[in-house]
């Protein structure tokens, strides 16, 4: 095909996403009401079906923390309230729990310090782009809030006109210049222009490991066991989040969570196996995290290679997607914890060379296995949301633009998106009618667990 017939074809595809307007106008985005008989603390309580009993008034707990916090766990009512929204119809990977907390720095397998989005619990394919980026905006809305209800309107606005320009300079790559494309913490640090802030970062980014192995986040070792030989280790216990076992079911939890690490490698490339297989199994304990994960199963793994150097696996339980209603048709799923792996390797532009699954038959949980996360490189995105509300969003909205690129076509969703801000203020509008219902539902929970 000649340059003139592939400029053609991406022409007629922003033509037709340009259409769209005609049936779901991008001024339709800004409006937005409860439906009427909403509760989303109902809906938090069929959340609960299937978790760790004994864990769910933690969940609770760190909901109660802020409005913010009661975002970050109520992926399920926001997906609800999106039901019937306006959507223009064009698919994309979603990453379904879009909120400005699960963006964060993570070190490549090559070395490389990326900014990406980081937790793909929710992720599902086959769902309109604009579920993410109401999220990606409610999130900053929320966030914002306490700065100001102005400041929050204009931080959420630029982070929708970031997604929108950066989706504008993808739709002239190819799928492959779009696949490779990534988001280099050097480069977007040095457009923040705080000299003093882009030396602070790059040397904590730079003080971390260049192994392509995970140890910021890693657990503790047993002061007995942390300088023996390597087969004796034992992570300690650091209640309530961090632990062995307890009643009713939690050490039967940490049991099964054992077994599916074993299992794991089994789900594995032949090259990827042969990695894993490297490392023994020394110790796994149950470990809490999140808000919205608390009370599914979720552990640590600590390993040894022959010559003593640790590698920390994470095991969590995949549940279904609370995206589901939101597939705009349906599709087959190996099963969940596919699910989840299968959307970081599509959305992320580095993923995890240790990403597999797991299935317990005999409870029926499905899981996904990844490195555990690097702390220290986390702090790193911390430090850049706190250097200001609308640099971060810009940031995270950029992000989003090359994740959804990666599985969706970048020029139909710029053709209707257009040049102007009409999409823009629009989502801002809605993200700031979302941030008012997320205090009230916030408020609603003080109330109830009073």
């Amino acid at each position: 095909m000649t340059d003139t017939q592939t400029s053609s074809r991406r022409t007629e595809r922003r033509a037709a996403g340009k259409r769209l307007r005609e049936a779901v106008p991008r001024e339709s985005h800004a409006a937005w009401q409860p439906a009427e008989g909403r509760d989303p603390l109902a809906i938090l309580r069929a959340g609960d079906a299937g978790r760790l009993l004994e864990l769910v008034p933690l969940r609770r707990e760190r909901m109660r923390a802020s409005p913010f916090a009661f975002l970050r766990g109520s992926a399920a009512v926001m997906a609800a309230d999106l039901v019937g929204a306006p959507a223009p119809g064009i698919p994309v990977q979603a990453c379904g729990d879009c909120h400005i907390g699960n963006f964060g720095v993570y070190r490549s397998p090559e070395g490389q310090t990326l900014f990406d989005i980081n937790d793909f619990d929710e992720t599902l394919w086959n769902v309109d782009f604009t579920v993410d980026v109401k999220r990606l905006a409610a999130s900053i809305a929320v966030a914002a809030l306490p700065q100001g209800e102005d400041k929050a309107r204009r931080a959420a606005r630029a982070g929708v006109r970031a997604y929108r320009e950066h989706m504008r300079d993808l739709a002239i790559l190819g799928p492959l210049a779009v696949w490779h494309s990534r988001i280099d913490l050097k480069h977007e640090i040095g457009r923040l222009g705080d000299g003093d802030l882009c030396r602070n970062l790059l040397a904590k980014a730079a003080a971390e490991t260049s192994d392509g192995l995970s140890h910021g986040d890693a657990p503790d070792l047993d002061p007995s066991t942390q300088h023996a030989d390597p087969a004796q280790w034992r992570i300690a216990d650091k209640a309530p989040t961090l632990f062995h076992g307890g009643p009713n079911g939690l050490t039967e939890a940490v049991a099964e969570a054992k077994a599916a690490l074993l299992a794991y490698p089994q789900s594995l490339t032949a090259d990827r196996n042969l990695l894993v297989l490297r490392y023994e199994q020394r110790d796994v304990a149950f470990k809490v995290v999140g808000i919205g994960s608390v009370g599914t199963v979720c552990a640590v793994g600590v390993y040894a290679d022959a010559d003593g150097a640790p590698l920390f696996l994470q095991i969590k339980e995949a549940r279904p997607s609370v995206l589901a209603p939101l597939a705009l048709r349906p599709f087959f799923l190996a099963s969940e914890g596919q699910r989840v792996i299968d959307g970081q390797r599509i959305m992320q532009a580095a993923s995890d060379p240790f990403l597999g699954t797991a299935y317990f038959e005999a409870s029926g949980r499905s899981y996904y296995v990844r490195q555990l996360k690097n702390k220290k490189l986390s702090a790193v995105a911390e430090i850049l949301a706190a250097s200001g509300a609308k640099a971060y969003a810009q940031l995270c909205g950029t992000t989003l633009a090359r994740a959804h690129a990666r599985s969706g076509d970048a020029a139909m969703i710029t053709g209707y998106l257009g040049r102007g801000s009409a999409f823009d203020e629009a989502v801002a509008d809605f993200a700031m009618l979302y941030a008012a219902q997320t205090q009230a539902d916030h408020a609603a929970l003080l109330d109830a667990t009073a």
